[in-house]
């Protein structure tokens, strides 16, 4: 049976209540294993507290993710191909 990207990605991320646990991701040729992050709108994980975002923050992360797509737009063939290389890893590991 084969499974699909988003069920790969979907099996690394693991719902506990308020909080998301992503388990295991490779990133610039390392591996790297928990992280957790917030599962509810408007908040952040801060000393591992759940803490909610002031206005400016969720003000300055709306600007920064609209300055992102415009530049994420001309990379677009890199990322994909580097996430190529990362996906072979990831099957060469048995992930």
């Amino acid at each position: 049976m084969t499974t699909t990207l988003v069920e790969k990605i979907n099996n690394n991320v693991q719902k506990q209540g308020r909080l998301k646990l992503v388990r295991i991701r490779i990133r610039n040729g390392k591996i790297q294993r928990r992280k957790k992050l917030s599962n509810t709108k408007g908040y952040t994980l801060r000393g591992g507290r759940l803490i909610r975002m002031s206005s400016k923050e969720r003000m300055d992360r709306r600007r920064g993710a609209r300055k992102a797509k415009i530049k994420l737009r001309s990379k677009r063939a890199q990322i994909l191909r580097h996430r190529k290389q990362s996906l072979r890893k990831r099957h060469q590991m048995g992930l």
